[in-house]
């Protein structure tokens, strides 16, 4: 950027060599020389001197070539507009007071040197480097420097310095260069963005009590917003402690779900004890529905099945009908039970229900709040569709009776001018948590199925409720789409359970993936566990806390930060799962606007699924400038009226051009055409306007708008991509992509949200990878999916809950170490005794801790992806050795062992003293009959005798 002063310069004959050289190009001045030393348009200027005028320079303001203040406040929200008059002439201002003190000025800087008979230099001349034709000024002056130090002249007289600015530097520039180059500051449009909060209640703590209970902070604001600028503003939600809770179920009776009636004739005691844990308020209400009483729907013959459809199967039961209303919410739990005994089945004769007619009707019976005014001069006609029956004449004070609706009836008393209150049908009440409880075993209808029986008007969603309580459009109106029934519901803060079979639970919970706030839960063949079933959903609707936006206009973008959990921020994420009752989440959410809409005002809600309260934002669009109510037609500074004088520049009547409108369509000048080329040599307006009058008036284009000084700009040739240019995700402003909040790139195609990679354990791309551009880039070899949630060779679940399992039951391991056990395990853990038997949806794990201990718990994880695990309250660790045990052990041992060790040598020496005696016997008997045999032979050598005669 660079930078000139213009005025009065110190005194030298010759300018020292280190003043710069500054093109007089750059400030639009044909400055002469006042030293006549410098170059041709050039003169120099000492360094650090005062600035007055800061020109030239390559920002977003200055190079779109924008001639309104209403454009410049469009290009950026850095940028502002100097809505300062300009002069034709600068003679004009120099009068008065003001040259007088200019001339003084010069006497005490110039100094005549006589000889030279040149004239004295004129105070124009000098402060405006001569800009008459007089050529340059005399070098035949000598340059005192009495002023040594003092600024320019332009400087001390604000009014002159706003003038040259006014004709010199661009008006749509960055606030602080125009203050710099001499706008005034009350002459620069600079709307500001900004957040007010119009209504902030606190918190409420509780639910159940007198005062109206507050869930969400703040409930108003306003945003003042300019064009492409945004603001960032919080909102706080909690889920109060005993809040009310409205539980309308909402039943099949077709002949399949028989069994199922009888096992629910007491639901209403045993759930009002159930529920009584959770909340000290609690109403209940019952209806039931089949299916459109209707061909091909209904049997039609023979002709007795019309009135008892279970005629060929030798049962009786109730004629088909859609829906009947039966009891409304109450907190009277026996009724409840009575009224269900009541019921029976009836019989459709094709396989799916008509259950979503039965929920809009559900929905939307609900007129409380409304009233008719009853004034003297009515007679019967209340209101449209409403009318009082003659027991009810309002022209007679005090008397009572019906009045009459297509769709309700009511009991009223009134009075000439009273207001009447219309009794509601369901009874909804508006301080309370609101469940429809709707239960079958089989599909349903949706919209168009109704063509099958010629039924092609769409369905109204208004309530047809006749005085039998029954749905009395049910033959006339087609079933309702996904889309109309999330709307009702949300309009109502309904909170929808699918109680339903296996058999079509997976239908089901796709439509719960469409229809914000609703929960699916498995019924089982004859809904025995239909209350627990309640009671869960009911807790997992109390754990989340989803934001959902109603009515924005489609020149606002949101972008969300939710903080759900240890002030865990998370980006590009509205909602929190595993909350407690109790707990409060923040929202920060970002509001960027994009172009300026007709309406200068809107307005969008911000609410939480199924909540009452919501925030409503009320959004200024700055898009216009206040100068622009002080514009003045036919304004003399316009060349003699010829154009409108409006925030500092003149709007040219037709057939009129030039900056002051002093040019007519009809003249031209050949040396004006230099002005419409940004450098000599190039196409005059980019081949894309004509000039006209030095100026360039741009053609039209059926692609877009032209626009620039030299028709440089437009709103079409910007990049495409897949056919849309800067994706649709933003807006082409003189070939740049000018990308909404949530988007970034070359191409706005790269969305900066992270919802799109969040996994269902509550992980950016379930741990595995990185989210770019909305989609998730797996990082983990071997890793893949949407979420990169499949990973074979990656620990399985039970080895990756064992960390959680470790860090939030007992505090300790490697996450404690690292700290991250609150961002990576966002599971909910319950101690239990024993672990119970959940299903498909579960998984028992076992490991052994560093105490060589045996862990057992189940990792569940229900419809709405909130994980919990459940751990065995005692470890099954080893036991210690019993020292007196070993003690006793070791010396018995030692007793047997030397008790065997003796018995042992003992009988080893009883067997050899056994032999020993046995040798000894031996021996002493060999030697006895040595001793007799010997004596024998001495008788027989003494006495010789025959062996007869010894014998």
């Amino acid at each position: 950027m660079t930078v000139l002063c213009m005025g009065l310069w110190p005194s030298f004959q010759n300018p020292p060599e280190d003043w710069i050289y500054v093109s007089s190009k750059e400030r639009g001045h044909q400055i002469k020389d006042p030293f006549g030393v410098a170059g041709e348009g050039e003169e120099r200027k000492p360094p650090g001197s005062t600035n007055c005028t800061q020109a030239g320079g390559g920002n977003i303001c200055t190079t779109r070539g924008v001639n309104s203040c209403k454009q410049c406040l469009a290009v950026s929200p850095l940028c502002a507009w100097c809505s300062a008059e300009g002069a034709d002439d600068i003679n004009s201002v120099l009068t008065g007071f003001l040259m007088d003190e200019i001339s003084v000025l010069l006497r005490k800087t110039y100094k005549f040197i006589p000889g030279f008979n040149q004239p004295e230099p004129r105070a124009v001349d000098i402060l405006h480097g001569n800009l008459s034709s007089t050529g340059r000024l005399s070098t035949g002056f000598q340059y005192s420097r009495s002023l040594e130090g003092t600024e320019p002249a332009l400087c001390h007289f604000p009014l002159l310095r706003e003038e040259v600015w006014a004709q010199s530097t661009p008006r749509c520039d960055l606030h602080a260069n125009l203050l710099h180059n001499g706008c005034r500051q009350d002459h620069i449009e600079s709307p500001r963005s900004s957040v007010t909060i119009l209504e902030d209640r606190p918190l409420s703590s509780k639910g159940s009590g007198g005062s109206t209970t507050t869930q969400m902070s703040p409930q108003r604001i306003q945003l003042n917003l300019r064009p492409d600028d945004s603001q960032v503003f919080h909102v706080q939600v909690r889920q109060v402690e005993d809040y009310p809770v409205d539980i309308y179920y909402l039943m099949d009776l077709s002949n399949s779900m028989k069994d199922d009636l009888e096992n629910i004739q007491n639901l209403g005691t045993k759930l009002a004890s159930e529920m009584r844990k959770l909340t000290s308020n609690l109403r209940i209400g019952f209806g039931a529905f089949v299916d459109k009483p209707i061909s091909p729907y209904m049997y039609i013959s023979p002709p007795e099945v019309v009135k008892n459809p279970c005629y060929e199967i030798g049962e009786t039961c109730l004629p088909m009908f859609g829906y009947k209303h039966v009891l409304s919410l109450t907190d009277e739990v026996t009724r409840f039970n009575e009224e269900v005994q009541k019921q029976k089945v009836s019989r459709n004769r094709d396989a799916p229900e008509g259950g979503f007619d039965a929920i809009i009707q559900a929905t939307v019976c609900d007129v409380r709040g409304r009233k008719a005014w009853l004034g003297s001069g009515q007679g019967h006609q209340v209101g449209p569709g409403w009318s009082l029956r003659p027991s009810c004449d309002p022209r007679h004070k005090g008397s009572s009776g019906v009045l009459a609706h297509r769709t309700a009836l009511s009991m009223c008393q009134h009075m000439t001018g009273s207001c009447l209150s219309l009794k509601e049908k369901i009874g909804w009440r508006n301080d309370a948590s609101h469940l429809l409880v709707f239960t079958t075993d089989a599909k349903t209808h949706i919209a168009l199925d109704g063509r099958l029986a010629g039924i092609v008007q769409p369905n109204d969603a208004q309530c047809h409720i006749n005085k039998e309580n029954f749905y009395s459009a049910t033959t006339t109106l087609d079933y309702p789409s996904l889309g109309l029934m999330t709307e009702k519901l949300s309009q109502k803060n309904i909170n929808l359970i699918f109680a339903v079979t296996d058999t079509v639970v997976g239908l089901y919970q796709n439509y719960s993936e469409l229809i914000p706030g609703t929960t699916v839960g498995t019924l089982s063949k004859d809904s025995s566990n239909v209350l627990q079933l309640i009671v869960d959903s009911y807790g997992k609707i109390r754990s989340k806390v989803e934001l959902e936006v109603r009515d924005l206009p489609e020149e606002l973008s949101l972008a969300f930060n939710a903080t759900c959990l240890n002030d865990e921020v998370i980006p590009g994420l509205k909602s929190c799962m595993g909350l407690k009752i109790g707990d409060t989440v923040s929202f920060s959410i970002e509001a960027k606007v994009r172009g300026c809409p007709q309406e200068q005002q809107k307005s969008f809600t911000i609410k939480p699924v199924g909540f009452k309260d919501s925030l409503t934002v009320v959004v200024n669009f700055n898009c216009e400038c206040s100068c622009e109510s002080h514009a003045e037609a036919n304004s003399p500074s316009c060349s003699h009226g010829n154009g409108t004088l409006e925030c500092g520049v003149c709007r040219c009547n037709p057939g009129r051009l030039g900056s002051h409108c002093e040019c007519s369509e009809e003249e031209y000048n050949p040396s004006q055409q230099d002005n419409c080329s940004p450098q000599p040599g190039q196409p005059l307006c980019s081949q894309r306007g004509e000039c006209i009058c030095g100026q360039c008036v741009c053609h039209s284009s059926d692609f877009g708008k032209v626009t620039g000084k030299y028709c440089e700009c437009d709103d079409f040739s910007c990049v495409r991509f897949k056919g849309q240019m800067c994706s649709g995700h933003g807006q082409c402003s003189c070939g740049d992509c000018l990308c909404n909040s949530d988007w970034t790139g070359d191409y706005c195609n790269c969305t900066t949200r992270t919802d799109t990679c969040m996994s269902s354990n509550g992980l950016v791309c379930s741990g595995h990878g990185s989210c770019v551009c909305g989609r998730c880039e797996c990082t983990q070899p071997s890793s893949y999916g949407d979420t990169c949630e499949k990973c074979p060779t990656c620990p399985d679940a039970c080895t990756i809950k064992k960390d959680c399992v470790e860090c939030k039951k007992f505090e300790r391991g490697k996450l404690v170490e690292q700290q991250s056990c609150s961002r990576m395990c966002r599971d909910e853990i319950e101690t239990v005794q024993e672990l119970s038997d959940r299903g498909k949806d579960a998984m028992n794990c076992t490991y052994k801790d560093e105490n060589d201990c045996v862990m057992r718990f189940q990792y569940y994880e229900d419809s709405s992806g909130k994980s919990i695990l459940y751990v065995i309250e005692e470890p099954d660790c080893p036991k210690g050795p019993d020292v007196l045990v070993v003690l006793l052990s070791v010396t018995g041992a030692i007793l047997l062992i030397g008790l065997a060790a003796l018995l042992i040598w003992k009988l080893l020496i009883t067997i050899h003293d056994r032999r020993e005696f046995a040798r000894f016997e031996e021996e002493k008997a060999r030697a006895k009959w040595d001793t007799v045999r010997g004596s024998g032979f001495a008788m027989l050598s003494r006495s010789p005798k025959t062996p007869q005669a010894l014998v």
